[in-house]
């Protein structure tokens, strides 16, 4: 029997990276999420997501985003994005003063307007999330960044964001 991974990955062109063969490897290995209507690695980026771990929530959306068709993909690709601005923050608050690290935050702001205005094109429930409050949020987000004129990272460890997984 093959899970929701390997049945999408049969439909697309092997990624070239050695990331994403990492990543096919991981969730092949997995048994089907038994009643889940969702992609295994769409659920992932939840629960990634929600540990703080942005760059790999980031890395496993993408990996079935490259695959993706239609409205399923720009709505991946915001999701993508959100994990990104949320990387460029994190990197951020550890080193602040870093000469790459410290200068995260108009990156970060970028990102999560894109992923605002992606958002907005979608009704307020879907794929199993409230959009709409994630819309908000990441919007919310790039105006707290830009109205500090980029000196004030809102974001801790402590007071980080989670997202609720799809129901």
């Amino acid at each position: 029997m093959t899970n929701k991974f390997q049945k999408q990955s049969q439909n697309t062109e092997p990624p070239a990276s050695g990331k994403h063969a990492k990543i096919a490897a991981r969730f092949a290995a997995r048994d089907d999420r038994g009643d889940s209507r969702y992609n295994a690695c769409y659920l992932e980026y939840f629960r990634l997501f929600n540990a703080r771990e942005y760059y790999e929530a980031h890395d496993v959306l993408e990996h079935i985003w490259l695959g993706a068709e239609g409205e399923i993909r720009d709505f991946y690709k915001a999701l993508i994005q959100l994990a990104g601005a949320f990387v460029h923050m994190q990197h951020q608050h550890r080193e602040p003063h870093h000469r790459v690290h410290g200068r995260r935050l108009r990156p970060a702001a970028r990102l999560f307007r894109r992923s605002s205005e992606l958002l907005s094109n979608f009704p307020a429930h879907y794929e199993g999330l409230a959009v709409d409050r994630i819309s908000t949020m990441a919007a919310e987000s790039a105006f707290a960044l830009e109205s500090s004129e980029f000196t004030v990272n809102p974001w801790s460890p402590e007071t980080a964001p989670r997202l609720d997984p799809p129901a």
